[in-house]
């Protein structure tokens, strides 16, 4: 049988996709440092793919491998390790003879007028960006030379039930409210800004992988449209909580002190160019083809708030 191996297994897309997959009875190969069996059949291997030689062993024998790690939000950590990581996940799928989908962000877009597509040139704005844009840009050309069958499959900022880790909604309007507190929202809460639920991001994964047509393209995840303001998001928050929408806006500012004490926070300074205006991201090429739109704001926000207050949505 087919073995799928996720690197970075234990994130929350990761989560998700294992349930889908288990499902499916699909055997699972589960990396990381720190791996666990998350199900009846799946093998758990500890490997650290910025070192060659582990990357090699943790791919070895996989027919299709999800490249879903999260390194820490640093840029220098970035710089190092993205690059190194990339370079042996395609030498390993090269020696085995995977294909690979690399689960990527849209920093290398960089500040885009108008919606983000697959088509939206590279023009990163911050260093982060031009990380992810070198490390895309470098499995595309392995692509292109034919050496290396892969996709790259993109989702905007996610959000999701309580498992979803450090989603900007979940840190700054689902965990406050769940706490009796007021939500906060970054720089413009009057700016539409899409985001893809953890569920959803996972399901277009699973259902690109099985479709031979897929491969060797960009894809946007199913992200569901059109995106909310972040007024309209709070909004639809407070409302599955059952309390009133309270919150306040966390300026340049504010963020820019709260970098002095909490560095995640300093990291997030150059970003702040994806909240300050229209963060669009346009993932109808995948609806088109795969028939899945998304799961709209109100109903993935049910969803995630009935995590937090551990209850079943209704």
């Amino acid at each position: 049988m087919t073995l799928t191996t996720i690197l970075g297994a234990g994130g929350p897309i990761s989560n998700e996709l294992v349930k889908i997959l288990s499902a499916d009875a699909t055997p699972l190969r589960l990396v990381s440092r720190n791996p666990r069996p998350a199900a009846h059949g799946t093998e758990a291997l500890a490997a650290d793919i910025t070192d060659q030689q582990q990357a090699i062993r943790a791919v070895a024998g996989s027919s299709t491998v999800h490249l879903l790690i999260g390194l820490k939000y640093d840029v220098k950590v970035w710089q190092e390790l993205w690059p190194r990581a990339m370079a042996n996940t395609i030498e390993a799928c090269k020696r085995t003879g995977a294909k690979l989908l690399f689960f990527d962000n849209v920093y290398m877009y960089g500040k885009v007028n108008g919606p983000m597509t697959e088509e939206t040139p590279y023009a990163p704005v911050s260093k982060k960006g031009e990380i992810r844009a070198r490390i895309a840009t470098t499995l595309l050309e392995e692509v292109k030379r034919g050496r290396l069958t892969a996709m790259i499959a993109r989702a905007a900022d996610f959000y999701g039930p309580s498992d979803a880790g450090h989603g900007l909604p979940n840190v700054l309007v689902f965990e406050p409210i769940a706490k009796g507190a007021r939500a906060q929202w970054l720089i413009n809460d009057s700016a539409p800004h899409s985001l893809t639920f953890t569920p959803d991001a996972a399901r277009g994964l699973a259902m690109l992988a099985q479709r031979d047509s897929a491969w060797n393209q960009v894809w946007h995840l199913p992200t569901y449209a059109p995106a909310p303001t972040g007024k309209e998001f709070i909004e639809m928050a407070t409302q599955a909580f059952g309390v009133k929408s309270k919150y306040r806006i966390l300026n340049r500012g504010m963020i820019r002190v709260g970098g002095w004490f909490n560095p995640l926070v300093g990291e997030l300074s150059e970003m702040l160019y994806q909240n300050d205006s229209p963060y669009v991201f346009d993932s109808t090429k995948f609806a088109r083809a795969l028939g899945f739109a998304g799961t709209p704001y109100a109903d993935g926000i049910r969803i995630a708030a009935a995590s937090y207050r551990g209850a079943q949505p209704v």
